[in-house]
């Protein structure tokens, strides 16, 4: 790997400034989800493991440059220090003399958390002075935000030109497991791309057919793939506008030798709503006035075939209506193929976005895979081949 971990940076009696990810869902002012906070631990646990005092760099909510109190990280001290079990300090700014006290007092074994970076104006703009300011406050900088790497912030990109940097471990793993999945795979490769739109992941298409064996496309970009294979898909959710350009995109994936697979059954129905009225139909024949909601158990035995035969998976993205019994069908199936094959260790599964965990989650398998990234915007930037700037200024 080309960029630094923490085994790789002396951190005895340094003040380390970690940049985290703990935008965590708040209600009443109680935290309903504390998975990210969890997603610390081993990062801040190892740093005092190691002799250094942790300073945690963090963003809340979209304050735009505005102290706004609503989205002070303030009431998340109980819960990172119930996570980690040491002490947590916290200081009103995360620059100036609030943030240089508090550093000052802050004792080892103790953890200092700084207020919301994004109350800055030039946090999001990635100002220099504001990047130099935070900078001071220690002697080393720890990235452990994947979720925030696209971003070139202050706090994400600036300060890891200034400092000795590394990547946490979260972003250590995360890192790993996407070099495993696209960088320098297994191959055959096969990547599962889902969602409603193809104009939302032109770029990840494009990318992917030049670098995977398989492509299998689901859910409402599939309708459109099947419009520029001339296919009537009735009232189904289908940009028809990007016929053309999916017509283009299964062009470049013969040419680079990708196979695509698209739907050979589809289920439809006439309404969009949980226990609808439901039928099996080939790809071809969705009446007029129904709409295609999930793939079918024939598509499901190609792409659980597909799993078999690969050595690598990459997933983003439902195959149907997953939300909605008994549209969440293929995607059960096919994530719980992954799982099997992954636990038996014949396949190495990558999964991320939003939608993606949350199916996987559903179908109770998402401990099975070998890797899932939480990071939406930043999954989708690296599957994309996109550079990410924070992960850049680690190199």
């Amino acid at each position: 790997m080309a960029w630094k971990t923490l085994d790789d940076i002396d951190l005895k009696d340094k003040v380390v400034l970690v940049r985290v990810d703990i935008n965590v869902p708040v209600e009443n002012g109680v935290v309903t989800d504390a998975t990210r906070i969890e997603k610390i631990v081993p990062t801040v646990t190892d740093i005092i493991a190691k002799g250094g005092k942790p300073v945690l760099l963090a963003h809340f909510g979209r304050p735009k440059g505005q102290v706004v109190p609503s989205m002070s990280l303030k009431p998340l001290v109980p819960v990172l220090e119930k996570a980690l079990g040491v002490p947590v300090l916290f200081a009103e700014d995360c620059i100036g003399g609030p943030a240089k006290r508090a550093v000052a007092a802050l004792e080892p074994g103790q953890v200092l958390l700084l207020e919301n970076t994004r109350f800055h104006e030039g946090e999001e703009k990635n100002d220099p002075e504001l990047a130099a300011s935070m900078a001071a406050l220690g002697q080393v900088y720890v990235n452990d935000a994947f979720s925030a790497a696209h971003r070139a912030h202050a706090s994400t990109e600036g300060i890891a030109h200034i400092l000795p940097s590394a990547a946490g471990r979260l972003m250590e793993a995360e890192l790993k497991a996407l070099e495993s999945a696209l960088g320098n795979p297994a191959h055959p490769v096969v990547a599962v791309v889902g969602g409603a739109k193809v104009s939302t992941k032109l770029d990840l298409l494009v990318n992917l057919v030049a670098k995977v064996d398989h492509l299998v496309i689901g859910g409402g970009m599939a309708n459109t793939f099947l419009v520029a294979d001339d296919i009537d898909v009735g009232q189904s959710l289908a940009e028809r506008d990007m016929a053309a350009t999916a017509k283009e995109i299964m062009e470049k994936a013969v040419a680079g030798g990708c196979t695509i697979h698209l739907p050979k059954d589809v289920v439809v129905a006439r309404e969009f709503r949980a226990g609808a009225d439901c039928e099996v139909v080939a790809n071809d024949a969705c009446p007029s006035d129904a709409m295609i909601l999930d793939a079918g158990p024939k598509s499901v035995e190609e792409i659980c075939a597909v799993f078999e035969a690969c050595r690598t998976l990459i997933w983003n993205g439902p195959l149907g209506a997953f939300e909605m019994v008994p549209f969440d069908a293929a995607t059960v199936a096919c994530a719980e193929k992954a799982a099997e094959l992954t636990r038996a260790g014949k396949l190495i599964s990558v999964a991320g976005g939003g939608d993606t965990v949350a199916a996987l989650n559903k179908a109770g398998v998402a401990g099975d895979f070998s890797y899932i990234s939480t990071a939406g915007g930043a999954f989708l930037e690296w599957m994309e081949g996109k550079e990410l700037p924070g992960v850049k200024a680690l190199m």
